[in-house]
């Protein structure tokens, strides 16, 4: 089972673009559940929203949605995780894994979270706190990369996050490797250019991917599913709008129907 869609939703940008011109705020989420039937939360990165926040988007989306919900910073990058925030993060997500909507929690660390024994026991401490929640950890390092680094996510039963990114030193292969029942694949974008010197964070996923560029996907996607219970792939390459665009001609190119008709849903962007 694939699941598509972005990395985000409630975007002031996509208005004109995804969104009609005059959507309000409250409206985005019912409209986008028409489209994708998932999304990846990362507002929760900066902010954890009260768990009345989570209810209203469970009742605002289709009984077989789907959220993967990332974890806030206070618990991936600082030094010393806060236990505190973890604890009112599962309690603020708890209607979502009621409603059978939780996809996954994402873990993403920093690049400079790097394979030592002081971060492999925040992995063990990660999957303490957070127990029979499903997890998928998104490493920014390439260090990572290595038959001990998959063995001890399927130990933890983490799923691995793999990534579509800039060819630049040091930064994650594009690869597709599942390491639990769970399938994740984000993607970034190419642009090398911006990647780590921008002005505005937007500049860095300012990127639309070509069909050549999707196409490389397909069997990777295919071989990932195949090894897995359920996939997801989430767009981040947000600005105004291209990561519903890429996400709407991917589901295309894999023979995903969901929601609208896949044409008339590729329509919003010609």
């Amino acid at each position: 089972m694939i699941f598509i869609g972005t990395s985000g939703f409630s975007y002031e940008d996509w208005k004109g673009h995804f969104y009609p011109a005059d959507i309000s705020k409250r409206d985005m989420l019912s409209y986008y559940a028409e489209h994708f039937p998932a999304v990846e939360i990362n507002s929760t990165y900066y902010t954890v929203p009260g768990a009345a926040a989570f209810r209203s988007m469970v009742q605002r989306t289709p009984s077989d949605f789907k959220f993967a919900i990332k974890l806030h910073k206070d618990i991936t990058h600082n030094e010393t995780p806060d236990p505190d925030t973890c604890q009112y993060f599962i309690q603020a997500i708890d209607s979502v894994v009621s409603a059978g909507k939780l996809a996954c929690v994402l873990a993403q660390f920093p690049w400079k979270f790097k394979p030592s024994s002081e971060t492999i026991s925040r992995l063990y401490l990660l999957r303490e706190w957070l127990r029979d929640i499903p997890v998928v950890v998104e490493f920014r390092n390439s260090a990572w990369v290595s038959i001990e680094t998959f063995r001890l996510l399927r130990e933890f039963d983490f799923g691995y996050c793999s990534v579509d990114e800039p060819e630049l030193r040091d930064l994650m292969p594009r690869d597709a490797i599942s390491t639990s029942k769970t399938g994740y694949v984000r993607f970034h974008g190419r642009n090398s250019h911006e990647w780590w010197k921008h002005e505005h964070a937007w500049q860095r996923y300012n990127y639309l991917y070509n069909e050549d560029e999707l196409q490389e996907w397909v069997p990777k996607v295919e071989g990932l599913a195949s090894s897995t219970e359920v996939t997801y792939l989430f767009f981040n390459n947000h600005y105004q709008g291209k990561a519903a665009k890429n996400a709407s001609m991917l589901a295309s190119m894999l023979s995903l129907s969901f929601g609208k008709n896949i044409n008339k849903q590729q329509s919003l962007f010609e």
